[in-house]
């Protein structure tokens, strides 16, 4: 069966209007909960990053 225009864009409204948006509270939890994660990976990122270097330098004797 194909579904007109007019019926899509009903079709859409209905889903749009079924969406739940985060609340300005959870929108800021998740927003620090990515940032905290981010400075985690980068500090530990960073941390390996020094092993593999002195272990570099310690092989090609630098």
């Amino acid at each position: 069966m194909k579904t007109t225009p007019a019926q899509f864009v009903r079709q859409v409204k209905q889903e749009i209007a079924k969406i739940t948006w985060p609340t300005r509270s959870e929108t800021m939890q998740g927003t620090i909960v990515v940032l905290v994660m981010s400075v985690a990976l980068a500090f530990f990122l960073f941390l390996i990053d020094l092993i593999f270097a002195a272990a570099i330098r310690f092989v090609v004797g630098g």
